[in-house]
């Protein structure tokens, strides 16, 4: 689950990391509002105005100007709200821009990058850092990997003092300070209880791009990206008034509440499975026949007919979609029902793309039963990849 920078920074706060003082606006007449208060409270002109969407690179697609006065905010803030913002993370459609984030300006000496995330491999939260802060970390791994440190939290003690002062003196905090130590001592303040926010927040991504040194020395969060871990839902009832609905997916939203797991994807065959392990073998053997996956379904192992029904109607809300897959393993969930919900389905939806079904587990026999007396276009697969062959050629 993702949240806006301002959502992300409101919980820094908490935590007590250093963010700039900022207000949302969700309209022009906000923006210009919110501009002339933060030039009143901070006795500066410049502030910035921020486009609020779930994607990286905000910045270099245009979607933050930094401003003088409050006119000027105003009218850049016309210029960005409502627009389709394009960033590497939005792909060529862009994400619409409904929200801003008009923030204060700070007199930047230097920029640094900080980001945890959980790294598999090791089974620990991982802290990197660098000094190329307001890059794309991305890129700097792909061109200058050493210039990523890295640590590893201990799940017992978490990020520990001396591992965020060997992170600050790597990085030349104090470089340029007019105060060395005041610099040094923030960042590890900072460092820790960003871990410590990692952890409790149930974060599965935490990343500052950029952090920043101020000309005073003080160490302040300019950008705040958080991604929940979705599994850690049940704890956090608070995430519910932070979700963005306008940012997701409307199908992946729709699945979610009929208890499906579904994803969208940029191919033309439609999969319906039940098993996340399936699904992505699925999805593999359709891409080694040379075909494209249009989605992840999981319908999971207590699907009903009705749910069945529903999942065809997710996999046919998309234009994409040439071609459907059904391939089912029947343990718990038992073929007959996977059958009679994939009849309901094609004859309430009328439909008119190839359809390839592949059955086998509880129940099978009848459940092929149910196909073969349906009347309908119906191709049976023998097995996987007798069903991945079929559908490819008749989607080609």
């Amino acid at each position: 689950m993702n949240i806006h920078e301002y959502q992300g920074k409101q919980i820094f706060a908490r935590y007590g990391i250093p963010i700039s003082k900022g207000i949302v606006a969700f309209s022009v007449d906000e923006a210009g509002t919110a501009a002339k208060k933060l030039i009143e409270e901070t006795g500066s002109e410049v502030c910035v105005v921020k486009a609020q969407i779930h994607a990286g690179g905000r910045g270099k697609g245009g979607g933050v100007k930094v401003v003088k006065g409050a006119a000027a905010a105003r009218e850049t803030a016309g210029k960005i709200l409502g627009m389709q913002l394009i960033t590497h993370q939005t792909g060529p459609a862009g994400q619409k821009v409904r929200r801003l984030y008009i923030e204060q300006g700070q007199s930047i000496q230097r920029e640094l990058y900080v980001g945890m995330v959980v790294d598999r491999e090791a089974r620990r939260v991982a802290v990197m850092a660098s000094t190329e802060g307001g890059v794309e970390i991305e890129e700097v791994a792909e061109k200058s990997p050493e210039k990523i440190i890295t640590e590893h939290i201990d799940p017992l003690l978490g990020l520990t003092p001396f591992q965020a002062r060997k992170i600050a003196y790597a990085l030349r905090v104090g470089e340029g300070s007019p105060d060395p130590k005041k610099t040094i001592a923030q960042f590890v303040k900072v460092l820790i209880a960003l871990g410590e926010c990692f952890v409790k927040e149930d974060c599965s991504l935490c990343e500052v791009n950029p952090m920043v040194i101020t000309t005073t020395g003080d160490v302040v969060a300019l950008d705040a990206k958080i991604n929940f871990d979705a599994n850690a839902e049940a704890r956090h009832p608070e995430w519910k008034n932070l979700r963005d609905t306008d940012e997701e997916d409307p199908v992946e939203l729709e699945a979610k509440e009929v208890g499906l797991s579904y994803v969208s994807l940029d191919g033309n065959i439609g999969c319906l499975v039940n098993g996340a392990g399936l699904a992505m073998s699925t999805m593999d053997i359709i891409k080694h026949y040379g075909g494209q996956p249009a989605n992840f379904l999981d319908v999971g192992g207590g699907a009903t007919k009705e749910m069945v029904t529903k999942a065809f109607k997710m996999i046919l809300s998309s234009s994409k979609v040439k071609g459907i897959f059904v391939n089912i393993f029947g343990g718990i969930m038992k073929c007959d029902v996977v059958a009679e919900g994939i009849v309901a389905a094609t004859k309430e939806l009328g439909l008119t793309v190839p359809l390839v079904v592949r059955l086998e587990g509880t129940n099978v026999d009848a459940g092929k039963e149910i196909l073969r007396n349906s009347g309908l276009k119906i191709e049976p697969a023998d097995s996987m990849g007798d069903g991945a062959q079929k559908i490819v050629a008749a989607v080609k």
